[in-house]
């Protein structure tokens, strides 16, 4: 929405003029404007700094300098509490001589909203720019037993995987809970748990997270290059 205008209309909700001319309408405006390093506290120590000015670490020792450690949102690693705190446990061991090092292969992305959003790993774009082979599955969080349970309305849930490894790669939510749901396929990718091996899970009826053992065995059919997937969860929508 590049030079857009907001104005408030009746029943509190929001009208954004944008430059092209066109009105958009909505009951809230989210504005996220990014962010953007303060340099100031190492300004003329010599540290390197990135194209998009963060401090220039090494992604595993995050180290700056021999015995410079930059964590957390000042490495333009990830802007999240929860990647801070994993970067200082990461640092607290090396300096006590332990050769920790930091894994961000599958860093969980969460915006809490309602519904939430949650996403961990690559998406569809990211793994096509690094020319991996893949394959997707999509479904409706609110199609499921649960989401009618919730009453929720037009959810989304995207699994990505490498058709030659067979592992999931990548996936996005947007659910009630997707804040936790995602929490099972951070570690199926860190782990890089085989696909079979993850279709094979029990998810608990009626369960939010239950809603993944679908996907997730479309994915191992199209993986195995099968046409169809099991029928655990065919006659519970």
């Amino acid at each position: 929405m590049l030079e857009a205008d907001a104005s408030s209309s009746e029943r509190s909700s929001v009208v954004v003029h944008l430059k092209s001319g066109a009105t958009v309408r909505a009951d809230r405006l989210l504005v996220a404007t990014g962010r953007r390093p303060n340099a100031e506290a190492w300004h003329g120590t010599g540290l390197a700094q990135t194209e998009r000015g963060w401090l220039k670490v090494d992604p595993s020792t995050l180290e700056a300098q021999p015995g410079v450690f930059g964590a957390g949102d000042v490495t333009g690693l990830g802007g999240f509490t929860h990647l801070a705190y994993y970067h200082g446990q990461i640092v607290a061991r090396r300096l006590r001589g332990i050769d920790a090092r930091a894994d961000h292969t599958a860093v969980p992305r969460v915006t809490f909203t309602d519904p939430e959003v949650a996403s961990v790993g690559l998406s569809e774009a990211a793994a096509r720019a690094r020319g991996i082979d893949f394959v997707v599955a999509t479904a409706d969080p609110a199609e499921t037993a649960r989401g009618y349970i919730h009453d929720f309305h037009r959810g989304a849930l995207k699994l990505i995987a490498d058709r030659a490894r067979g592992m999931l790669i990548g996936a996005t939510l947007v659910t009630p809970r997707a804040g936790e749901i995602v929490g099972e396929l951070v570690l199926a990718i860190k782990l890089g748990t085989p696909l079979q091996t993850l279709a094979d899970v029990i998810h608990p009826f009626p369960s939010f997270n239950r809603m993944l053992g679908e996907s997730l065995n479309q994915l191992a059919a199209k993986v195995a290059g099968q046409g169809e997937h099991h029928e655990q969860y065919a006659s519970e929508h």
